[in-house]
């Protein structure tokens, strides 16, 4: 991809659910020369639709969201938009988000607590070399990292494992991904055997440390 023509603003859309939090980013963006936010999204899925509908630039999300998370969003647009510069902005540091995000199609990461200097920073550095990582983050991409947890499951036992996460019932989850409750049954039984856990609540757990649901 070419550099970005400095006539032309730099065009990013903004995902996270908490409305607040975009709005800060949305602030402080605007105060960048060169930067247009045209665009803002409160899940995966919208995050999707604006990207397939405006061809931005440069998309900035937050990885936990609501219904389609921001590692399946990045995947889908990357495949859809590989042109898209893809930045991740999150409360998470573990080298399992970074590597999952990275190996999606996401070329950017740093975190929500970084000085408000970095956003213009990472983003000038996405358009003009193609990735940004934070120093943070950077060091911890040295660190030695446990399984992802696409190492460890299917794409499909993901979903369900979000969903029972969630606290949905069989039946639930089955009527949302167009499963069978027994299906369900046995994908869940899967799940537990892969990752040696042998309850409800310890799976929310593997569920909340990586990422797949909010604590």
């Amino acid at each position: 991809m070419k550099p970005n023509d400095a006539s032309k603003p730099i065009r990013v859309v903004l995902a996270d659910d908490h409305d607040l939090v975009r709005s800060g980013i949305k602030a402080l963006l605007g105060m960048v020369e060169g930067v247009q936010v045209i665009a803002e999204a409160r899940d995966g899925a919208e995050l999707v639709k604006l990207v397939e509908s405006l061809s931005p630039d440069v998309v900035m999300t937050d990885i936990s969201m609501p219904g389609m998370d921001g590692i399946t969003a990045i995947a889908e647009i990357h495949g859809r938009h590989p042109q898209v510069r893809m930045l991740v902005l999150s409360m998470y540091d573990t080298v399992d988000f970074v590597k999952r995000a990275v190996a999606n199609g996401a070329c950017g990461y740093l975190m929500k607590d970084a000085p408000p200097f970095e956003l213009e920073q990472a983003l000038r550095s996405v358009m003009a070399t193609g990735s940004y990582f934070s120093p943070a983050i950077a060091q911890r991409l040295l660190q030695p990292s446990e399984p992802t947890v696409d190492d460890e499951l299917t794409h499909r036992q993901v979903e369900i494992l979000k969903l029972i996460a969630q606290g949905r019932a069989s039946k639930e989850i089955a009527y949302e991904l167009g499963l069978s409750p027994k299906t369900v049954d046995v994908h869940r039984a899967r799940i537990m055997e892969r990752l040696r856990l042998n309850d409800i609540a310890s799976l929310t757990l593997y569920a909340v440390r990586k990422g797949l649901v909010k604590p």
